[in-house]
C-alpha cells in the first residue's frame, strides 16, 4: 500500500537523515503493507515478516532473482530481474492475477486491494479491485517513469515531471497542487499523496487527519519519500553527495563525469540525484552546481 521512489542505490551512510511526520519504504529494498513487511536482500531473495494471513509471508519458490518488492493491504508483489511479476497472498479481486503478458515490467506498486506494474515502454498495467476506478489508467498511457498505489487511488509520474492521479478523491488525494511540474518521485498513502520536487522539497496533499501532509520545516534537501497509512517519511541528504559517504568529494565528481561522457537524458531513478539543476539531464550546469557544493559534509 506504500510507495516510494528511490534516487540511486547506495549503502546507508552518515550523509542521510530521516524526517517523519503524521500519525514504508526507503528504497526498493523495503516495503511495508498494512499487516506485513517485505525486505529485499542483495542476493535477490525476499524476507517477509508480520501477519501471515492469506500466506502473506509465503514467498513463492524459487525465492531468487528479485529486484523490487511491494506490500499491499493483503497481498505482496515481487519483481524479477527478467521483468516478470510474482504475486502472493490474498487473491480477492484478482490481486494475484498479473495480466498477460507478464513480461517487460520495471517497477511494481501495491495498493490496499489493487496493483500497478510499470512497463519498460512507459505504460502502466493495473489490476485488482476497481470500485473507485483505481485500475483505469488515464489516457494517454505513455511516458510514465514511476508509479504509486494508495488505499483507493493511484499515481503515475511522467517523464516530463508532471503527475497523473486517478480514482478515489474523497480527501482530495488526486488533486495535484499547482504547479504540476518538476516532480521526481511519488508516494501514495491511504488517502493522501506525496510528491518530491527536483529542488528537494516535498509536496503533500489529501487527508491530513494525523498531520501526514504537514511536512516539517525546513522543507529542503529531501532525496526520497515514503507514505504509510497515516504517516509520512522523508530521507534527507546532501544533493551532490552521490555516493552517500557523508561529503561532496572527488568520488562524487567521478560519478558526475561518468554521466557527462555517457547518455545525457536520464530516466528514473538517476536524475533525481545526479541532475543538480532540476532538469532531466546531466550537463555543464550541473558541474557548476557541483563545484559550488564541493567540500560540503555532514
Amino acid at each position: 500500500m506504500l510507495s516510494l521512489t528511490r534516487s540511486i542505490k547506495a549503502s546507508p551512510a552518515p550523509s542521510t537523515s530521516r524526517s517523519r511526520w503524521g500519525g514504508l519504504r526507503i528504497g526498493q529494498g523495503e516495503t511495508i503493507g498494512r499487516y506485513h513487511s517485505l525486505g529485499l536482500k542483495s542476493d535477490g531473495a525476499i524476507v517477509a515478516w508480520g501477519s501471515n494471513a492469506s500466506g502473506l509471508r509465503n514467498v513463492p519458490s524459487p525465492n531468487t532473482g528479485f529486484i523490487a518488492v511491494a506490500a499491499g493491504g493483503a497481498h505482496s508483489l515481487g519483481l524479477k530481474g527478467d521483468g516478470s511479476i510474482v504475486a502472493w497472498g490474498s487473491n480477492a479481486s484478482g490481486l494475484r492475477n498479473v495480466p498477460s503478458p507478464n513480461t517487460g515490467f520495471i517497477a511494481v506498486a501495491a495498493g490496499s486491494i489493487h496493483s500497478l506494474g510499470l512497463k519498460s515502454d512507459g505504460s502502466i498495467v493495473a489490476w485488482g479491485a476497481n470500485h473507485a476506478g483505481q485500475t483505469n489508467v488515464p489516457a494517454p498511457n505513455t511516458e510514465f517513469i514511476a508509479i504509486a498505489a494508495g488505499g483507493g487511488h493511484s499515481l503515475g509520474l511522467k517523464s516530463a515531471g508532471s503527475l497523473v492521479a486517478w480514482a478515489n478523491d474523497v480527501s482530495g488525494q488526486t488533486d495535484v497542487p499547482a504547479p504540476n511540474t518538476e516532480f521526481i518521485a511519488i508516494a501514495a498513502g491511504s488517502s493522501y499523496s506525496l510528491g518530491l520536487k527536483a529542488d528537494g522539497s516535498v509536496v503533500a496533499w489529501g487527508s491530513n487527519s494525523t498531520g501526514q501532509t504537514n511536512v516539517p520545516a525546513p522543507n529542503t534537501e529531501f532525496i526520497a519519500i515514503a507514505a504509510g497509512t497515516f504517516h509520512s517519511l522523508g530521507l534527507k541528504g546532501i544533493p551532490a553527495d552521490f555516493n552517500s559517504d557523508g561529503g561532496v568529494d572527488l568520488a562524487d565528481l567521478g560519478l558526475l563525469t561518468d554521466l557527462l561522457s555517457g547518455p545525457q537524458t536520464l530516466g528514473p531513478p538517476g536524475f533525481s540525484r545526479l541532475s543538480l539543476d532540476g532538469d532531466p539531464d546531466v550537463d555543464l550546469a550541473d558541474v557548476a552546481s557541483f563545484q559550488s557544493r564541493f567540500g560540503e559534509s555532514w
